[in-house]
């Protein structure tokens, strides 16, 4: 097996993803299913912000005024869980190890599970609602399905940083 070597951005990545002083932010699963929490909640908000702007009829300012000062707050929520998973879904595949590279696998295949039900609880609930209105709901199809692309493409970070085991506790005892 040949191995590319690494390139001057795979290194520098690679030293951002396990720079340890933002450590406080997910040293522990509870602080981990946090940032999870707040960056799905954060990215919600900021789509039904979106939905909100598109779908009435003048441009409120106030929500891309609101829009803007969330992507901050999830901007650091997508760092803490890039930094719990030390990159596990932001390096390259040749800057991860054999153990990392099966934990991206395991992780995109929880990823596709989820986003597979998802989709078709999603088909499902628009053809229910056509079924019951009569027609189908047009307005609301593509503001849902560009809300299942986002969910789609965050999914695997979720996941990571879900399923992120806790680091082992540093030995600091003399040796004998």
């Amino acid at each position: 097996m040949t191995t590319t070597p690494l390139t001057r951005y795979d290194r520098g990545m690679l030293r951002l993803m396990n720079d340890r002083r933002s450590r406080p932010l997910y040293a522990t699963a509870a602080r981990r299913r946090l940032a999870v929490a707040a960056h799905v909640v954060l990215t919600a908000a900021i789509g039904g912000l979106m939905t909100y702007s598109s779908l009435t009829e003048g441009q409120p300012i106030w929500a891309f005024v609101v829009m803007a000062a969330l992507l901050l707050p999830w901007m650091v929520a997508t760092g803490a869980i890039n930094a719990a998973t030390r990159g596990l879904l932001e390096l390259r595949e040749r800057a991860l190890d054999e153990r990392q590279s099966a934990e991206r696998a395991r992780v995109q295949a929880r990823a596709h599970r989820a986003m597979t039900l998802l989709l078709a609880a999603t088909a499902a609930g628009l053809l229910t609602a056509g079924a019951v209105d009569g027609k189908a709901p047009t307005a609301y199809a593509a503001p849902v399905l560009i809300a299942v692309l986002v969910v789609h493409w965050l999914m695997p970070l979720w996941v990571a940083g879900l399923t992120a085991q806790d680091e082992p506790a540093e030995d600091n005892s003399p040796a004998p």
